[in-house]
């Protein structure tokens, strides 16, 4: 493997002064990640299979390279996401369809069926579960997961099933996904609530209480608007990006300047995400930077949707170094990069955790 001094050497042109390639020669160039910084996923699937919605058949030899690519990019952690209503959706010509409603207690069995066929193939690997918020630590020798939940269609209007997610693990809930659910409207459905429901509200306020993180990606901008206004923590979006031309592909799941700035103000974090709306990776790079100029370094990070996300211009963990270099490339200091890569996920789990105690 090259080290960072000969690749940067190998893109650098030396006419008219320095100039550099561009940034898409990056996308498939493996590089060592800076040491003592730390590597965030706000938002993945390792081994989920978003066309058979499940976890691959065999999926143990798919996670066998997620896991030697999270060690080669050298993750520190990220979100692993249970997809709430998985059974009612697939994908469509056009984007998702929802095939229809669960039946009543369904959606519970659904979600403790992938709990633990995720912890079953994940500890196959190795890959230790940590439920500690506060506990990100750049020093550490393997990556490890948070458990995530999205959608909240689980909890079928049962508050209580909060508090036993909680003890499952379950340290972030995404409210909504594509099926509309009793929580709140989303981007991919007409409204039915302006915003959140009544249970919905509820939802947050128990959210708070238990210290878990409240994801709003795929929630309407008065969904997000209405969560930001009752929250004592900061929230989520974990995987989304700025809008741009309307018939992008699916750009509908963009968010507008003012929606990001409703995430950001009350200290959360955005995750760029690296998803067919973007041309290229240079574009996506382009992308985070726009996220940067909207919503504040401090309010960006990286949600990757990995291994289920639509056309990727990121589509493997080795290219998390590649990311943090074409930052750098594009003029962001290493201390703003290393604050996008994962320092802010470190600073907001820390927040979230710490609000439970108030």
């Amino acid at each position: 493997m090259q080290t960072r001094k000969q690749f940067l050497k190998s893109v650098c042109t030396l006419a008219a002064g320095a100039a550099w390639l561009p940034v898409d020669s990056l996308a498939g160039f493996a590089m060592p990640a800076p040491k003592k910084s730390i590597y965030f996923d706000f938002h993945c699937h390792p081994g989920w299979s978003m066309t058979e919605r499940n976890f691959v058949n065999n999926p143990e030899t798919r996670l066998t390279q997620t896991v030697n690519d999270m060690k080669q990019g050298q993750l520190t952690g990220g979100f692993l996401a249970l997809v709430a209503d998985a059974p009612l959706i697939k994908p469509g010509p056009k984007g998702i369809i929802i095939t229809r409603k669960y039946a009543p207690g369904e959606e519970w069995v659904e979600y403790k069926r992938q709990l633990q066929r995720l912890k079953e193939v994940f500890s196959a690997q190795s890959i230790p579960f940590s439920t500690d918020l506060s506990g990100l630590n750049a020093e550490q020798s393997s990556p490890f997961g948070y458990l995530a939940v999205e959608g909240g269609d689980f909890l079928d209007d049962q508050l209580q099933r909060l508090d036993e997610a909680y003890q499952d693990g379950v340290r972030s809930v995404q409210l909504v996904h594509y099926a509309p659910n009793n929580i709140g409207d989303l981007q991919t459905a007409e409204p039915t609530f302006n915003g959140l429901s009544s249970f919905g509200k509820d939802v947050v306020k128990k959210m708070n209480e238990l210290g878990m993180a409240i994801d709003v990606a795929h929630a309407s901008f008065e969904t997000a608007k209405a969560v930001a206004s009752l929250t004592k923590a900061p929230i989520l979006l974990s995987h989304s990006v700025l809008q741009m031309e309307a018939d992008r592909p699916i750009a509908v799941r963009a968010i507008s300047k003012e929606h990001a700035k409703v995430v950001a103000e009350t200290g959360g974090v955005i995750g760029a995400w690296p998803s067919g709306f973007n041309k290229s990776f240079d574009e996506y790079v382009d992308n985070i930077k726009r996220l940067v100029d909207v919503a504040g370094i401090d309010h960006v990070g990286i949600g990757t949707d990995m291994s289920a996300n639509f056309q990727p211009v990121m589509t493997s963990y080795t290219q998390f170094p590649q990311v943090a270099e074409a930052l750098k490339v594009k003029g962001l200091s290493s201390d703003e990069v290393d604050k996008i890569m994962g320092g802010n996920a470190k600073t907001v789990l820390a927040k979230i955790a710490k609000s439970r105690a108030k």
